[in-house]
């Protein structure tokens, strides 16, 4: 028995080696996990449920193989792939979540996240943040030719690449406070999330009750799984897990 968890997988198509690595995982390990939850950047860019550059349908069909054979699979929207949509949860059969759920991982409550919300000390990045998850925005871009989508995402990105040089690792980090908050707000003592590409398991201090703030890897060199059993939970690599 085991519930397992990614993030920021990044797929694209100028990683196939990621790619075959994480097919492979959904083919094999995930197959007998109780519940695989992927808390975003799956993908590296989704530019809506149209978006059928490769690698989008092999990893789709994986997926569907995955939920077809009986195991849940839960999808969290990322900073690179916030326009997921009810198309990519039919095709898939996964079911996608909302930023900030609570789930019951064998009796223990945990709060999950991507994460990018927590960063709350780079103030440009939630002010994109903001912009980019308003509902009409969203519909304009979308209405967008493909083409069209795509060249405004690598002129967004080229910008956003830029601006992360300039900024210290405590900026791109999560908020201490912002952690503590939500946890709090939650009444939960575990919180898991990604977006750092900073895998650790962190003591938690909640006001005399103690806790663990997880962090997940990427899959851009660590291939990080978080296994999670009804004995306790083991953050490592795909490897790990045989």
């Amino acid at each position: 028995m085991a519930i397992l968890f990614v993030s920021d997988v990044h797929l694209s198509a100028v990683r196939p080696d990621i790619v075959s690595s994480f097919t492979r995982f959904l083919q094999g390990h995930a197959r007998g996990a109780d519940a695989l939850y992927i808390l975003g950047d799956l993908f590296d860019e989704w530019l809506g449920d149209d978006d059928n550059r490769p690698p989008h349908p092999q990893i789709v069909d994986a997926l569907s193989g995955l939920t077809a054979s009986g195991v849940p699979v839960h999808v969290m929207r990322g900073n690179h792939d916030f326009l997921l949509g009810d198309r990519f949860a039919f095709l898939s059969g996964c079911s996608l979540l909302d930023d900030g759920v609570v789930a019951d991982l064998y009796g223990t409550p945990a709060l999950l996240m991507h994460g990018d919300s927590l960063c709350t000390r780079d103030t440009e990045y939630q002010a994109f943040r903001k912009t980019s998850r308003d509902p009409a925005n969203q519909q304009a871009f979308l209405a967008l030719p493909l083409e069209t989508r795509a060249a405004q995402a690598a002129e967004i990105r080229g910008r956003s690449a830029a601006s992360v040089r300039l900024k210290t690792d405590e900026i791109m980090d999560v908020t201490p406070g912002a952690v503590v908050q939500a946890m709090r707000a939650h009444g939960v003592t575990h919180l898991i999330h990604g977006h750092t590409h900073r895998p650790a398991v962190h003591d938690m201090d909640l006001g005399g009750i103690g806790g663990k703030r997880i962090v997940l890897g990427d899959w851009y060199e660590q291939d990080s799984v978080l296994c999670w059993t009804p004995e306790g939970f083991h953050l490592g690599r795909m490897d790990d897990l045989r």
